[in-house]
Protein backbone atom coordinates (compact mmCIF):
# COMPACT_ATOMS: atom_id res chain seq x y z
CA UNK A 1 0.00 0.00 0.00
CA UNK A 2 3.27 2.49 0.98
CA UNK A 3 4.48 1.55 -2.77
CA UNK A 4 1.32 2.64 -4.41
CA UNK A 5 0.63 5.37 -2.80
CA UNK A 6 4.59 6.97 -3.57
CA UNK A 7 3.48 5.41 -7.22
CA UNK A 8 0.56 7.67 -6.99
CA UNK A 9 2.73 10.98 -6.03
CA UNK A 10 5.15 10.52 -8.27
CA UNK A 11 2.46 10.57 -11.20
CA UNK A 12 0.76 13.55 -9.37
CA UNK A 13 4.19 14.86 -9.85
CA UNK A 14 5.30 14.27 -12.87
CA UNK A 15 1.82 15.47 -14.22
CA UNK A 16 2.08 18.84 -12.42
CA UNK A 17 5.31 19.35 -13.57
CA UNK A 18 4.97 18.87 -17.63
CA UNK A 19 1.77 21.02 -17.10
CA UNK A 20 4.37 23.86 -15.51
CA UNK A 21 6.74 22.86 -19.01
CA UNK A 22 3.72 23.63 -21.06
CA UNK A 23 2.85 26.88 -19.51
CA UNK A 24 6.86 27.80 -19.82
CA UNK A 25 6.45 26.91 -23.48
CA UNK A 26 2.86 28.63 -24.83
CA UNK A 27 3.30 30.94 -27.36
CA UNK A 28 0.02 32.09 -28.14
CA UNK A 29 0.00 35.82 -28.61
CA UNK A 30 -3.49 35.87 -26.59
CA UNK A 31 -1.41 34.68 -23.53
CA UNK A 32 -0.15 37.83 -23.80
CA UNK A 33 -3.72 39.53 -23.80
CA UNK A 34 -4.51 38.80 -20.41
CA UNK A 35 -3.65 41.27 -17.45
CA UNK A 36 -2.31 38.93 -14.67
CA UNK A 37 -5.32 39.53 -12.23
CA UNK A 38 -5.17 43.37 -12.26
CA UNK A 39 -8.27 45.84 -13.38
CA UNK A 40 -9.33 45.44 -16.76
CA UNK A 41 -8.09 48.45 -19.29
CA UNK A 42 -9.67 51.60 -19.06
CA UNK A 43 -12.57 52.88 -21.74
CA UNK A 44 -10.56 56.39 -23.26
CA UNK A 45 -13.04 58.33 -25.83
CA UNK A 46 -10.27 58.25 -28.38
CA UNK A 47 -10.53 57.67 -32.47
CA UNK A 48 -8.18 54.53 -33.30
CA UNK A 49 -5.04 55.71 -35.03
CA UNK A 50 -3.75 53.89 -37.69
CA UNK A 51 0.02 52.82 -36.68
CA UNK A 52 0.67 50.85 -39.56
CA UNK A 53 -0.76 50.31 -43.20
CA UNK A 54 -0.04 47.74 -45.11
CA UNK A 55 -2.15 48.37 -48.17
CA UNK A 56 -5.71 49.56 -49.28
CA UNK A 57 -7.18 47.21 -46.80
CA UNK A 58 -5.03 45.67 -44.15
CA UNK A 59 -3.66 47.82 -41.29
CA UNK A 60 -2.27 47.79 -37.89
CA UNK A 61 -4.87 50.00 -35.77
CA UNK A 62 -4.47 51.51 -31.95
CA UNK A 63 -7.67 51.74 -30.06
CA UNK A 64 -8.28 52.79 -26.39
CA UNK A 65 -4.90 54.43 -25.76
CA UNK A 66 -3.21 57.11 -24.13
CA UNK A 67 0.05 59.01 -25.30
CA UNK A 68 0.00 55.92 -27.66
CA UNK A 69 -0.21 53.50 -25.60
CA UNK A 70 -2.96 50.95 -25.95
CA UNK A 71 -5.48 48.04 -27.60
CA UNK A 72 -3.12 47.17 -31.07
CA UNK A 73 -5.74 45.03 -33.62
CA UNK A 74 -4.53 43.43 -37.08
CA UNK A 75 -7.62 44.90 -39.11
CA UNK A 76 -8.05 43.51 -43.30
CA UNK A 77 -11.47 44.98 -44.08
CA UNK A 78 -11.90 42.28 -46.95
CA UNK A 79 -11.45 39.10 -44.88
CA UNK A 80 -13.71 41.31 -42.27
CA UNK A 81 -10.67 40.42 -40.12
CA UNK A 82 -10.30 42.19 -36.78
CA UNK A 83 -7.88 40.35 -34.62
CA UNK A 84 -6.29 41.31 -31.14
CA UNK A 85 -2.42 41.49 -30.67
CA UNK A 86 -1.73 42.81 -27.52
CA UNK A 87 -1.40 46.00 -25.18
CA UNK A 88 1.35 48.24 -25.58
CA UNK A 89 2.92 50.74 -27.70
CA UNK A 90 4.09 49.52 -31.04
CA UNK A 91 5.93 52.88 -32.04
CA UNK A 92 8.19 52.29 -29.34
CA UNK A 93 9.83 49.71 -32.11
CA UNK A 94 11.75 52.22 -33.61
CA UNK A 95 13.69 49.75 -36.46
CA UNK A 96 12.25 48.93 -40.13
CA UNK A 97 9.62 46.65 -41.09
CA UNK A 98 8.78 45.52 -44.75
CA UNK A 99 5.62 43.61 -45.29
CA UNK A 100 5.63 42.56 -48.72
CA UNK A 101 4.08 38.63 -49.31
CA UNK A 102 1.60 38.82 -52.37
CA UNK A 103 -0.21 36.13 -50.89
CA UNK A 104 -1.18 38.06 -48.26
CA UNK A 105 -0.78 35.03 -46.16
CA UNK A 106 2.10 36.31 -43.93
CA UNK A 107 2.36 38.79 -41.20
CA UNK A 108 5.10 39.99 -38.93
CA UNK A 109 4.84 42.72 -36.01
CA UNK A 110 7.48 43.94 -33.88
CA UNK A 111 7.31 45.16 -30.28
CA UNK A 112 9.97 46.93 -28.52
CA UNK A 113 8.73 47.85 -24.91
CA UNK A 114 10.80 50.74 -23.40
CA UNK A 115 11.39 49.10 -20.24
CA UNK A 116 15.28 49.25 -18.60
CA UNK A 117 15.57 45.18 -18.27
CA UNK A 118 18.82 45.16 -16.21
CA UNK A 119 22.36 43.42 -17.30
CA UNK A 120 20.77 40.62 -18.78
CA UNK A 121 18.57 42.36 -20.82
CA UNK A 122 14.40 41.36 -21.42
CA UNK A 123 13.42 38.80 -24.05
CA UNK A 124 11.79 40.82 -27.13
CA UNK A 125 9.31 39.21 -28.89
CA UNK A 126 7.65 39.42 -32.42
CA UNK A 127 4.01 38.45 -33.56
CA UNK A 128 3.75 36.41 -36.73
CA UNK A 129 0.83 34.89 -38.50
CA UNK A 130 0.70 32.35 -41.30
CA UNK A 131 -2.97 32.44 -42.40
CA UNK A 132 -3.58 35.99 -42.71
CA UNK A 133 -3.70 37.40 -39.48
CA UNK A 134 -6.47 35.18 -38.04
CA UNK A 135 -4.50 33.68 -35.88
CA UNK A 136 -0.68 35.18 -34.30
CA UNK A 137 2.03 33.34 -32.88
CA UNK A 138 5.03 35.19 -30.78
CA UNK A 139 8.71 34.53 -30.91
CA UNK A 140 11.74 36.10 -29.53
CA UNK A 141 14.01 38.19 -32.06
CA UNK A 142 16.18 40.14 -29.86
CA UNK A 143 17.39 40.19 -25.73
CA UNK A 144 18.28 43.63 -24.72
CA UNK A 145 18.67 45.83 -21.41
CA UNK A 146 17.10 48.68 -23.61
CA UNK A 147 14.78 47.12 -26.52
CA UNK A 148 13.26 50.34 -27.62
CA UNK A 149 16.23 52.23 -28.52
CA UNK A 150 18.25 48.43 -29.69
CA UNK A 151 15.76 48.41 -32.11
CA UNK A 152 16.88 51.27 -33.71
CA UNK A 153 19.31 48.43 -35.34
CA UNK A 154 16.43 46.29 -36.63
CA UNK A 155 14.83 45.99 -39.89
CA UNK A 156 12.78 43.02 -40.20
CA UNK A 157 11.71 41.93 -44.04
CA UNK A 158 8.63 39.74 -44.46
CA UNK A 159 8.32 37.44 -47.75
CA UNK A 160 5.92 35.05 -49.09
CA UNK A 161 8.24 32.30 -47.64
CA UNK A 162 9.50 33.49 -44.44
CA UNK A 163 10.69 36.72 -42.71
CA UNK A 164 14.68 38.31 -42.73
CA UNK A 165 15.33 39.48 -38.71
CA UNK A 166 18.31 42.09 -40.21
CA UNK A 167 20.17 42.96 -37.50
CA UNK A 168 23.24 46.21 -37.54
CA UNK A 169 25.39 49.02 -36.27
CA UNK A 170 25.30 50.94 -38.79
CA UNK A 171 21.32 50.86 -39.84
CA UNK A 172 21.07 54.67 -39.82
CA UNK A 173 23.59 55.25 -42.97
CA UNK A 174 21.78 51.95 -44.44
CA UNK A 175 23.81 49.39 -44.05
CA UNK A 176 22.06 45.47 -44.38
CA UNK A 177 25.65 43.32 -43.98
CA UNK A 178 26.00 42.22 -39.84
CA UNK A 179 23.19 39.67 -38.75
CA UNK A 180 21.13 38.38 -41.08
CA UNK A 181 18.53 35.04 -40.02
CA UNK A 182 16.12 34.03 -42.32
CA UNK A 183 12.80 32.39 -40.59
CA UNK A 184 10.60 30.34 -42.99
CA UNK A 185 6.64 31.09 -42.61
CA UNK A 186 4.37 28.26 -43.76
CA UNK A 187 0.78 26.84 -41.74
CA UNK A 188 1.72 24.67 -39.08
CA UNK A 189 5.14 26.05 -38.12
CA UNK A 190 5.34 27.50 -34.45
CA UNK A 191 8.45 29.08 -32.89
CA UNK A 192 10.04 29.02 -29.45
CA UNK A 193 8.21 25.52 -28.56
CA UNK A 194 9.25 22.11 -27.67
CA UNK A 195 8.49 20.54 -30.98
CA UNK A 196 10.54 23.12 -33.27
CA UNK A 197 10.13 23.03 -36.70
CA UNK A 198 8.54 20.49 -39.08
CA UNK A 199 10.85 18.40 -41.24
CA UNK A 200 11.48 20.55 -44.38
CA UNK A 201 12.09 23.58 -42.93
CA UNK A 202 15.36 25.18 -41.30
CA UNK A 203 16.28 28.54 -40.41
CA UNK A 204 19.21 30.11 -42.79
CA UNK A 205 21.88 32.48 -41.84
CA UNK A 206 22.25 35.04 -44.34
CA UNK A 207 24.82 37.71 -42.83
CA UNK A 208 26.97 40.09 -45.79
CA UNK A 209 24.71 38.39 -48.38
CA UNK A 210 22.49 40.23 -50.75
CA UNK A 211 18.25 40.66 -49.56
CA UNK A 212 15.48 40.86 -51.92
CA UNK A 213 13.73 43.85 -52.58
CA UNK A 214 10.96 43.90 -50.27
CA UNK A 215 8.17 46.56 -49.90
CA UNK A 216 5.69 47.16 -48.36
CA UNK A 217 2.72 47.92 -50.63
CA UNK A 218 1.56 51.20 -48.97
CA UNK A 219 5.55 52.55 -48.75
CA UNK A 220 5.27 52.70 -45.37
CA UNK A 221 8.23 51.01 -43.59
CA UNK A 222 7.56 51.95 -39.90
CA UNK A 223 5.19 52.54 -36.85
CA UNK A 224 4.29 55.59 -36.63
CA UNK A 225 1.30 57.22 -33.85
CA UNK A 226 0.05 60.91 -32.90
CA UNK A 227 0.90 61.00 -28.88
CA UNK A 228 -0.44 64.78 -28.87
CA UNK A 229 -4.01 62.81 -29.57
CA UNK A 230 -4.92 62.18 -25.48
CA UNK A 231 -8.35 61.09 -23.83
CA UNK A 232 -10.94 63.37 -22.71
CA UNK A 233 -12.05 60.73 -20.09
CA UNK A 234 -8.55 59.94 -17.90
CA UNK A 235 -9.20 59.85 -14.20
CA UNK A 236 -8.99 62.95 -12.33
CA UNK A 237 -5.79 62.96 -10.59
CA UNK A 238 -6.29 62.88 -6.58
Amino acid sequence: MKEMTMDIIKIIGVALLTASMAGCVNNDINSRNQYNGSAPPPDYDVPAQVVYRIDDHRYISLENYDKCYGDNYYVDTKAKLRTKLWRGNLSRYKGRLSIDDPTGMNIVIPDAPAETCGDKGCNVYLAYSSDGGRTFKSKKYMQSPYPTKASENYSILVAQDGFYVVKTSEYAKGKFDNDVTKYPLAPGIEYDTVAGLPKGYHIEYLSNKPLPPLRTPSGQDRFTCDASIRPSNLPIAK
